[in-house]
């Protein structure tokens, strides 16, 4: 794997100053590159629909909630701030992909519900999402899938704080 300038300058100063584990660094960098290039494509298939990545979560979880959730809700369920939640609203609601409903239960508290034109954005790009996650790893068998799972678990679960 080819690895970006600063990630190669990195490495090759580790070895140049004997650091251990070298092959533990690169290892490190190759995972960090593959994350930033699935970052970057995710961004490249969503933009075309005017969708960030936290749009187009929101999106998603609305568009399998029948019934609609409320902004706390859907701000738990994404794993941001309310704050963070009502801004990607707004932007939605001006796109015509939200409507704001107060609740039949506390007309104090909202109810977010998708538009058609959300619906059928949501349809649409959930789809080809699916598609090109399913292929991201498509050139691995279900066993190496497996062992993948098993080995990032492996690295992740015992993660050390890096002040420690």
């Amino acid at each position: 794997m080819k690895f970006e300038q600063k990630y190669q300058a990195l490495i090759e100063e580790a070895q140049r100053r004997n650091l251990p584990d070298v092959d533990g660094i690169q290892l490190c960098f190759q995972v960090l590159s593959m994350a930033a290039n699935i970052d970057r494509d995710c961004a490249a298939l969503l933009a075309p629909h005017g969708l960030s990545e936290g749009r187009f979560v929101l999106l998603f979880l609305l568009d399998v909630a029948s019934d609609g959730l409320a902004p706390n809700a859907l701000a738990e369920q994404a794993g941001v701030t309310r704050a963070t939640v009502t801004g990607l609203l707004d932007g939605l609601e001006r796109e015509g992909l939200i409507a704001r409903h107060a609740n039949v239960d506390d007309r104090r508290a909202l109810c977010i519900r998708l538009t058609t034109k959300g619906k059928q954005l949501a349809s649409k790009v959930v789809d080809q999402h699916g598609r090109w996650i399913a292929g991201l790893f498509g050139n691995l068998s279900a066993p190496e899938r497996k062992q993948l799972a098993v080995l990032l678990e492996r690295v992740t679960s015992p993660i050390p704080n890096a002040t420690s």
